[in-house]
């Protein structure tokens, strides 16, 4: 992992094989449309979105091998279908927002209709944009593990090679996905929660969700990372969540909840906007760490464009990324365009050109901190709308201390934040993509043309499901966004934050002392503030699940050490557990859209058990424990065999 030889992708830089083809564009754009549609209706109803990844990477690969395609087809379409999700992201967390804070009443008009596109494609090209400035740094980074590139990698490899990697990989999906299905089907309870109540307060412990999607990252992540993303989680609910409960309401649990809901809706209340100020100061932190990197990529970047102009210079295939002076020519664009946006939003020159300016800054910004998280912890668990909010903060009060105030002033806000929103999450969902690309050794360039016009076509549609839902929601007598239907939790927390902020009933103090906690972190040494802010910003239960895949891992690491496994051994070990990591994490996302679409449809799931029992679920992590340390040790081979080539990075 750690060996410094030139990088050799499965697909060579000397071969030349189909891939940006009609076929696989016109697959990979349905698949970005079909999959971002139904990450729109998790996103509204649950706040959460399904990783499209695996399911682009599966039906793409099953029907490129239908129609004779090469895999660098099948690379080309995962990476166009993948996008539609992160448009969806960006339309969920922000769109509604705009409808819940009275902007956008009703929600749909012709120009609000354009008015979103418009946002939504923005966003996009500008995180594209970033991201071909950003590619060799970030991919070529040895510290990020990138754990969904190397699974989506893998079932594309496995596709082709056949035989055992095929088998283990295939073997772990049917397993993930069996397990995600009878958890829907209530065999066991996915997750459990006990009260501690003492002299006067009260903890709540939460277990680890029973997810092999996440188990499956932490393996890949190993114990390291996966301890500080976990140690986050600890302090959010271990010290923050019930200290603060514990001095404002004691032992009497807000009004309308419950002494266990009390806790969770300070942890929402108060400890996430402390997560969100460790997070602004942890991402100013990474970029700081990153700084030379940056500007020795962009440099490159700059030097090879006039090489490529002169004649001097002939890039690989495999490095060739869209041409810097389109690059620079997409961001320009972007910022004019958005100018126009934020003028019609807050019909004042100054406000909108100060809203641009920041706009293009925290968009570059949070791409960044985008790609560093994406790389390593994946998108699944890529906090975006901690970084919108991050933002939306930030322009919130460039927009007070310009004097906005009002409709006008909260819809700038918004517009920000929407543009930012869906670059930052265009941006990580790329560069997973472009990580898996190399492995697989796809052409850059084609990738990212391919996920603008991806992101073109999903801005166009993405306002239609959310059309449906809203109105269907308030025909069967709901109220739409906002509702107990469409709860869209992301997107009423930036409306409510952006009009407190606007109207001067923000309560700063939380986000200060989440930034000098962020200090603190930084003054300690701690390897990532931002994964640790991160930590206290997620569901413990995903958090503790990561975990516990990651002390899988390490216990892996100890078999090793104690059979005295030589290199050759180690690596064996290595390439079949992360196949069964990338396998559970497959299989988990596919039985989990397949049961997304269920819920669109409203048809009903029975249920085993009314209550079912977290004994089984118990049982399920030691099974899953058993799975990734038996069978990688068991293939380890002989010493005599010569060491494979390596899965990861």
């Amino acid at each position: 992992m750690a060996d410094q030889k030139k990088f050799v992708p499965f697909v060579s830089s000397e071969t030349n094989l189909a891939e940006f083809t009609v076929r696989a564009l016109i697959i990979g754009l349905v698949l970005a449309v079909v999959l971002g549609a139904a990450n729109a209706y998790l996103g509204l109803k649950a706040g959460m979105t399904i990783a499209a990844t695996y399911p682009a990477a599966v039906i793409g690969m099953a029907l490129i091998k239908l129609l004779k395609g090469t895999i660098l087809e099948e690379n080309f379409a995962r990476t166009v279908g993948s996008i539609g999700e992160s448009i969806a992201a960006g339309a969920i967390f922000t769109l509604p927002a705009f409808f819940i804070a009275g902007i956008w009443i009703p929600f749909y008009t012709p120009g609000n209709y354009a008015i979103s596109a418009a946002v939504m494609f923005a966003g996009g090209v500008l995180g594209i944009m970033f991201v071909a400035l950003l590619r060799r740094v970030m991919v070529e980074d040895v510290e990020l593990p990138f754990p969904e590139s190397v699974a989506a990698a893998e079932i594309h490899k496995a596709g082709q090679r056949g035989g055992s990697g095929s088998k283990f990989l295939f073997g772990a999906m049917g397993i993930g996905a069996l397990i995600q299905a009878l958890g829907q089907f209530k065999l066991f309870s996915t997750s459990a929660n006990y009260l501690m109540s003492l002299t006067k307060g009260n903890i709540l412990f939460r277990s680890p969700d029973v997810s092999p999607a996440y188990m499956g990252v932490g393996y890949i992540i190993g114990p390291r990372l996966a301890s500080l993303n976990f140690s986050g989680g600890v302090i959010a609910w271990g010290l923050l969540a019930p200290i603060i409960a514990y001095f404002k309401f004691g032992n009497t649990p807000m009004e309308g909840y419950d002494l266990q809901g009390t806790i969770v809706q300070v942890w929402r209340d108060y400890v996430r906007p402390i997560a969100i100020g460790g997070m602004l100061v942890g991402a100013g932190y990474t970029l700081w760490k990153m700084r030379k990197n940056l500007i020795i990529g962009i440099k490159r970047s700059i030097s090879d464009a006039k090489r490529a102009a002169t004649g001097e210079h002939v890039e690989d295939r495999i490095e060739k990324d869209i041409p810097f002076k389109w690059i620079v020519i997409g961001i320009i664009a972007t910022g004019v365009a958005t100018f126009f946006i934020y003028n019609f939003f807050a019909n004042d020159i100054v406000a909108a050109l100060v809203a641009t300016l920041v706009m293009i800054v925290a968009g570059f910004f949070f791409a960044a901190v985008s790609g560093y998280l994406v790389g390593i912890i994946g998108s699944s668990n890529n906090p975006i709308s901690g970084l919108t909010l991050s933002t939306l903060v930030v322009a919130a009060l460039l927009m007070v201390v310009l004097g906005m105030s009002g409709t006008e002033g909260v819809a700038a806000v918004l517009g920000v934040a929407a543009v930012v929103c869906v670059a930052a999450a265009v941006a990580g969902e790329m560069l997973q993509d472009l990580k898996a690309g190399h492995f697989l050794g796809g052409t850059p360039w084609k990738m990212q043309v391919g996920d603008l016009i991806g992101v073109l076509v999903s801005a166009a549609v993405m306002f239609v499901p959310l059309l449906i839902l809203h109105e269907g929601n308030i025909k069967s007598g709901g109220t739409g966004f906002g509702g107990e239907q469409l709860p869209a939790p992301q997107a009423s927390l930036m409306a409510i934050l952006s009009r407190g902020i606007v109207e001067g009933q923000m309560e700063w103090i939380l986000i200060f002392t989440g930034m000098l906690m962020g200090v603190a972190f930084i003054m300690m040494n701690v390897k990532s503030p931002m994964l640790v802010s991160v930590g206290m910003y997620l569901p413990l239960g995903t958090t503790f699940a990561i975990f516990v895949g990651g002390l899988i891992k390490g216990a892996v690491e100890m078999v090793n050490e104690k059979r005295k496994f030589n290199d050759a051994q180690k690596s064996r070990v290595e390439n079949t557990g992360v196949l069964l990591a990338a396998g559970l994490i497959a299989g988990e996302a596919l039985i989990g859209l397949l049961f997304a679409a269920f819920a669109f449809w409203e048809i009903p799931i029975f249920a085993i058990f009314e209550e079912p029992t977290f004994i089984l679920s118990l049982v399920v992590f030691a099974f899953v424990a058993w799975y990734l340390i038996r069978v990688p040790v068991k293939h380890a081979g002989s010493p005599d065999e010569p060491a494979p080539p390596q899965v990861s990075i």
